[in-house]
């Protein structure tokens, strides 16, 4: 489960304080010492308890910068832009967690706030619980490296505890690690979270995974590759299915190479055709394509 940081500093600081601090030394997850850094300004500036209330209404009234105020998605707001071009960028973000008994759960559903969705996490970052009684998870672990990733493959997950992210607790997820299902809280609760910006991260796949099964269920990361492969060559193009069948064997991302079998398949006249397609796919040296090429040859 993401590990538990024992940090009990009582000191506070103002957002900008901590986004220039973070700005300074960024963060590494796999550095102790900047993962101690960053969480004792990630701390501090939990220990602020106004800080977040006061920029809302600033951006409620139109008073705020828009920048830090402006969020994605129904429930993150993000309080800091990463330093493009320093080592370790990490930016600030601001996590919502509504209740069952609020109107955003009762119109949106759980699933628009990820709960009941166990997942894993394609970055490493840092939480605290800042205001609120905090969601609760189901933590579990899994060996990423030992997974292809295609659907309904065994997962390995092994259950560690049920917790709480209540105030003040601080928390490191570790990417590819730790896997979680979240519960929703009791009343209305705020996270804030410790970012890492990597540029790579597109091509690391976050998984969902299906508890009951102990499965890999589906990709959580889109990826535009995969989109505009399957619409090349499904609009035949020579050059796209020349770039694909190249990509379905020598494509640095199995996603990639899994799309590029995808596409042709769609394209295919027949089963026959289909069949032989992902029979090469079987022998592709991928295991993401083998092991969805057998199911899609199953289901043949």
């Amino acid at each position: 489960m993401p590990l538990v940081i024992d940090n009990p500093s009582a000191e506070s600081c103002s957002l900008p304080e901590c986004i220039e601090a973070l700005a300074e030394t960024g963060f590494d997850a796999q550095d102790p010492a900047s993962t101690a850094n960053a969480a004792l300004w990630l701390r501090r500036l939990a220990n602020n308890r106004s800080f977040l209330g006061d920029l809302l209404v600033d951006r409620l009234t139109g008073a705020g910068d828009d920048a830090l105020a402006s969020g994605y998605g129904p429930q993150a707001i993000i309080l800091s832009r990463p330093r493009t071009g320093r080592k370790n960028a990490a930016f600030l973000r601001a996590a919502i967690w509504p209740s069952p008994r609020d109107h955003v759960f009762q119109t949106s559903g759980a699933a628009s706030f990820v709960y009941g969705a166990p997942h894993d996490h394609n970055f490493d970052f840092l939480t605290v619980g800042y205001c609120g009684p905090g969601y609760a998870s189901d933590y579990y672990e899994y060996d990423y490296g030992a997974v292809a990733g295609y659907p309904h493959e065994e997962a390995g997950l092994s259950f560690i505890e049920r917790s709480t992210l209540a105030p003040g607790k601080l928390m490191l997820y570790r990417r590819h690690l730790d896997v979680h299902s979240q519960l929703p809280p009791e009343s209305l609760s705020v996270s804030i979270n410790v970012m890492r910006l990597d540029p790579a991260q597109g091509w690391f796949d976050q998984h969902g995974f299906d508890l009951e099964a102990g499965t890999v269920a589906r990709w959580l990361n889109p990826n535009a590759g995969e989109a505009f492969l399957r619409v090349a060559v499904a609009s035949g193009s020579a050059a796209a299915l020349d770039y694909a069948e190249w990509a379905g064997r020598h494509h640095p991302s199995e996603r990639l190479r899994l799309a590029s079998f995808d596409a042709r398949a769609d394209q295919c006249g027949d089963a026959a055709e289909a069949d032989a397609l992902w029979r090469a796919g079987e022998l592709s040296g991928s295991r993401m394509v083998a092991g969805a090429a057998a199911a899609r040859r199953a289901a043949l």
